[in-house]
């Protein structure tokens, strides 16, 4: 069975079709690339059985009639956070605390920082539209780094590339060269719901659904977790 993903959920979606094949469900091969690229090949056509996408591209597919709209699945729940290099390129942890104290905090953290990362697909354009709200495009657009697809923001931070950083928490951890500074504050929180759904192109409809009935599965929950991922409300 073939699926796609966007890069942010390959390590979390690994481990849960991973899970779901040894309680006896039929292996997934997941291909993790950008979300932009994702969604491109789902719309060429391209054979596959399941699609793992933020809920925004997953929705625009199914009115397109390239995902069956009635098996669209929230599976995790993933914040934003900020992250700044780290001296001696140890892992990255998580933490508890956010990042700044509030949306004040954290817009003189992007007014001070010299070089700022930001992630293709959702996560980064509500950031870019957070910017612009607080009226500081024309002041940092110059400083703005947009990684390239297929590269997280957390190896612009670990190469020096940029100075300050914003991804999927999930995106972060475990990452070397990274310190964490936390998720964003709640007054300016970014959060993607990322589901998955059956391909139109699916070869055995009835396999992929019981496929990704067990991802949403509650045996899925401590893995999603331990991947600083969030389950959502069911």
């Amino acid at each position: 069975m073939r699926a796609i993903s966007s890069m942010a959920t390959r390590q979390v979606l690994g481990e849960l079709t991973a899970a779901a094949a040894d309680a006896g469900l039929p292996a997934v091969d997941v291909e993790s690339v950008g979300g932009v690229d994702a969604a491109r090949r789902v719309r060429d056509g391209e054979q596959l059985d399941l699609v793992f996408l933020a809920d925004g591209a997953l929705d625009a597919l199914a009115g397109e009639g390239h995902v069956h709209a009635s098996t669209v699945t929230p599976l995790v729940v993933s914040s934003v956070a900020a992250a700044v290099p780290a001296p001696g390129g140890k892992p990255a942890t998580n933490t508890a605390a956010p990042a700044f104290a509030d949306a004040g905090a954290m817009r003189d953290a992007i007014r001070a920082a010299t070089r700022i990362g930001y992630s293709t697909g959702p996560s980064g354009t509500a950031l870019v539209r957070m910017i612009e709200d607080w009226g500081l495009a024309d002041e940092v657009d110059d400083r703005l780094v947009q990684a390239r697809p297929g590269i997280p923001v957390a190896k612009l931070l670990a190469d020096g590339e940029v100075d300050l950083g914003f991804q999927q928490l999930s995106e972060l951890v475990g990452q070397d060269g990274v310190e964490i500074l936390g998720t964003l504050p709640p007054d300016c929180a970014i959060v993607t719901v990322f589901s998955g759904a059956v391909a139109a192109a699916a070869t055995d409809p009835a396999a992929a659904q019981s496929v990704l009935d067990h991802l949403a599965s509650r045996d899925a929950a401590s893995i999603i977790e331990r991947h600083s991922f969030e389950v959502p409300a069911r």
